[in-house]
């Protein structure tokens, strides 16, 4: 497999980003697979909310890596819990993010959603979807054939590697054959994916702060 590239993403030591995250391990929420999409980016000042009824996945893994958005501020840099999962399906799926103040007129809320159906085949599907989440929560998570403490580099799903990223190939990481999530909502700072699926898609952008959660 050709090493892909996630240009916004400087690789630390798992240890410093992992902590708060291993006890949040039970709320990932969209999660990420490997080698999925070859993609160079920095993240923008914004972050965004995504909630979801529940989320079904396989092939799990999850390391620690820092955001990097305008080099020259250290406010840019974010500590994140990289997820993933080689395929997943999303019920009842909600995003938004909100503008910053704009002059003369304030705030302005992006709303997205997709998905909210009881047919499987209705609701979002994902496959090497890639997501740097800052803070998870669920209603309750349930692993399949967990491995906690593994070798970042001997995860199914390792780091990623080229145009200067590091992992340390030691760093503290975790997988699992299957998840199920219920009740997620979380906060993320970047989101690429292979394929991503929305039945069902609506798109409003609405005046004032109207967040998913």
């Amino acid at each position: 497999m050709e090493s892909q590239v996630r240009g916004g993403t400087r690789w630390k030591r798992f240890a410093v980003v992992m902590v708060p995250s291993v006890a949040a391990t039970a709320c990932i929420g969209v999660a990420l697979a490997q080698g999925a999409l070859a993609a160079s980016f920095s993240v923008s000042g914004q972050s965004f909310k995504v909630r979801a009824d529940y989320i079904e996945g396989n092939g799990f893994s999850q390391y620690g890596a820092v955001d990097m958005g305008d080099p020259a501020s250290k406010e840019s840099t974010h500590p994140v819990a990289v997820s993933a999962f080689s395929n997943a399906r999303i019920q009842n799926m909600c995003q938004s993010v909100v503008t910053p103040r704009i002059p003369f007129f304030g705030t302005a809320t992006l709303v997205l959603r997709a998905g909210d159906s009881d047919k499987k085949e209705e609701q979002v599907s994902a496959k090497n979807l890639y997501i740097d989440v800052e803070r998870l929560e669920a209603e309750k998570a349930v692993f399949g054939d967990m491995n906690i403490g593994v070798a970042a580099r001997d995860l199914k799903n390792p780091p990623m590697k080229g145009n200067g990223e590091k992992s340390d190939p030691n760093g503290f990481g975790q997988e699992a054959g299957h998840v199920d999530l219920y009740g997620v909502k979380q906060t993320a700072w970047a989101t690429t994916a292979g394929t991503f699926t929305l039945p069902g898609l609506s798109m409003n952008v609405v005046t004032g702060t109207h967040e998913c959660y």
